[in-house]
């Protein structure tokens, strides 16, 4: 079944060539499908363009076959061609007259455009929730191990004292930022396409605000073009934020292999989380911050292929923006995966301490003692040159203990202002509003 067939049949081969993976991206858009159809339908009924007796026949089966959904009993049938053809087919065959007419006002262009926007909103939400989880397990250890002192490198080069509270932190604030960039993208998706039909409205006088009050949206895509266009768009810019979440992991992933390597030796974690090796049997590997790097490294390149397939497309859809559902769909959940894994891992992690106590790491307190003589009054040149001159003759003494205090510094972390930013972002995602929209179409 296809809602655009008409009497000609399509060519096997080209069926199967432009239906593509639909099918099986389709069933994560399957809940909000029909999401948009309740909401649809109520709009139609406003409008008189559908009586009260098929609304009530409609709500009553979208409902069933959103529990179906929801249980994992909803398949889309071979020779059906997506998940919209498939809930027409359902509605039609199980109440008859009336799942014809849930179509009305309404394109397969802006129904699959509303099902993105609200899969997109759905998934930022679970990605949040994964981000926040993280974010306070960074935070938690950042306290943990704050008097731990670690080396700082600049060109892999020893260069000042850290600390172990400093490096978790600095993963934590990370967060903070990636998570306004997906508050950014989680905005732009949150306006209602519905209406638009194929990208140039309708000649039936719909309500599109109702839509977007029934849907929790915040507003609409107001002209209908630009509501098209905004296909590609919207997963361009929603997997730019993927991008930056996956780039603070992929960096995070890439420290953590680099620190439990033997001659760095900082942080290790049970044999348990580790892997081993087919002919080294002392091998312990870090095989899950390997994957993770990999992933979100893959995840980086996401926005730069969504912006090749859509480059040099005018105003109006076109085929090509089906490709990118293949990379995109899926992003969400390799992501979340990616998360919770460094989360679990980082509950299981072992920090080492006395770490600076070894020789090789006595000139990164060089500059502490250059600014030693500067609070004593030799002018900071004067005292640069000094301390070069001790280490070049080896009579350079390193001091015991560190004494930084300004705000962000190893003394003076600041997590309790990290966390005020992450609350300020997390105020700005409008969840509570979404959740009971949704549950209101969906309630019986």
């Amino acid at each position: 079944m296809k809602l655009w067939q008409k009497a000609t049949a399509v060519k096997q081969e080209v069926e199967e060539f432009t239906v593509g993976k639909d099918r099986e991206l389709d069933l994560l858009l399957a809940p909000f499908d029909v999401l948009g159809s309740l909401a649809h339908t109520r709009m139609l009924h406003s409008i008189n363009l559908m009586t009260a007796e098929d609304l009530d026949l409609v709500h009553q089966e979208l409902k069933n076959i959103y529990r179906e959904i929801q249980s994992g009993k909803f398949t889309i049938e071979e020779g059906v061609e997506d998940v919209h053809s498939q809930v027409e087919l359902l509605l039609t065959r199980r109440i008859g007259e009336a799942g014809k007419k849930i179509h009305s006002g309404r394109s397969r262009n802006d129904q699959v455009l509303l099902d993105l926007k609200l899969f997109i909103r759905s998934e930022i939400q679970n990605t949040v929730e994964e981000i926040k989880e993280l974010f306070y397990q960074l935070i938690s250890l950042s306290e943990e191990h704050k008097d731990k002192l670690l080396p700082g490198y600049t060109h892999l080069q020893i260069a000042m004292p850290s600390s172990f509270g400093l490096w978790f932190g600095a993963y934590a604030e990370s967060l903070v930022d990636d998570l306004l960039l997906l508050l950014a993208a989680y905005k732009i998706s949150n306006k209602n396409p519905l209406g638009s039909a194929a990208g140039y409205g309708s000649s039936f006088p719909l309500n599109r605000q109702m839509t977007t009050d029934l849907l929790g949206f915040d507003a609409l895509n107001y002209n209908v073009v630009y509501a098209q266009m905004g296909r590609g768009k919207t997963e361009r810019n929603v997997s730019s934020a993927l991008a930056s979440v996956a780039g603070t992991l992929a960096k995070l992933a890439m420290d953590a292999c680099l620190y439990m390597n033997q001659n760095f030796g900082f942080i290790s974690l049970p044999e348990e989380l580790t892997t081993g090796s087919s002919i080294m049997p002392h091998k312990k590997n870090p095989d899950v911050f390997e994957i993770i790097r990999g992933k979100c490294n893959k995840l980086q390149a996401l926005p730069n292929e969504i912006a090749l397939i859509t480059a040099n497309l005018p105003s109006g859809y076109h085929r090509d923006l089906q490709v990118v559902k293949e990379s995109f769909l899926p992003a969400f959940r390799e992501l979340q995966s990616c998360l919770s894994m460094m989360t679990f891992m980082l509950k299981n992690i072992i920090v080492k301490d006395n770490i600076l106590k070894d020789e090789k790491y006595s000139y990164l307190f060089s500059v502490e003692v250059v600014n030693n003589e500067v609070l004593q009054g030799v002018p900071f040149r004067e005292a640069y040159k000094n301390v070069g001159s001790a280490i070049a003759n080896g009579t350079f003494v390193a001091p015991e203990a560190v004494n930084h205090t300004h705000e962000g510094s190893i003394g003076n972390l600041n997590n309790n202002n990290i966390i005020g930013l992450m609350n300020e972002v997390m105020q700005g995602f409008n969840f509570l509003q979404v959740t009971k929209a949704q549950e209101e179409l969906v309630a019986d």
